[in-house]
């Protein structure tokens, strides 16, 4: 369970770490809510998917490991027994498979190529977080940084444009 506990640590170091590189996406826009629905619902999901990926990784090492001090890399409770149970069966391969290509080459090269263009700062953080959150949450919080960077910048262009049919 130790091993879960640094994991769940590592994981909030990451997402802080992610935030604090970024402070002029995540400080709250000049006009507008603090979030949109669009936003509550992202974080939402990438939250509930935290909460029932997690509920089944905590499962899995209660049951397979007898003492809070374990291996986090092999042996039972593992993860070398997960990515072995991953394959376990043709279903479970195909989901396993299905899943990592996605989360360990997609979400990098779309996260850091597109978050780049965007002027992301250290885009490879959304891919760490996945390590120690879940997919989806890597996934659901890059679309987050990306609605709050566009709310931000249409801020900018309506406040740097007049409104139609004043003077400029």
């Amino acid at each position: 369970m130790f091993s879960l506990i640094v994991h769940a640590c590592l994981g909030l170091g990451t997402i802080w770490f992610l935030v604090r590189s970024n402070q002029a996406i995540f400080r709250r826009p000049a006009s507008g809510p603090a979030l949109t629905t669009l936003e509550i619902g992202l974080y939402a999901i990438g939250i509930a998917s935290i909460i029932a990926g997690w509920s089944f990784n905590i499962t899995f090492v209660a049951q397979n490991t007898d003492s809070f001090f374990t291996n986090p890399f092999v042996g039972d409770g593992s993860w070398q027994q997960y990515l072995k149970l991953m394959f376990a069966n043709p279903a479970a391969g195909s989901a396993g498979i299905d899943f990592s290509i996605a989360n360990v080459l997609l979400l990098p090269l779309v996260t850091i190529v597109d978050g780049r263009r965007r002027g992301i700062n250290r885009p490879w953080l959304y891919f760490v977080a996945t390590l120690f959150a879940s997919f989806t949450f890597g996934w659901a919080f890059y679309a987050a940084t990306v609605e709050r960077q566009r709310r931000h910048q249409a801020g900018v262009d309506e406040n740097s444009q007049p409104a139609i049919g004043t003077p400029a």
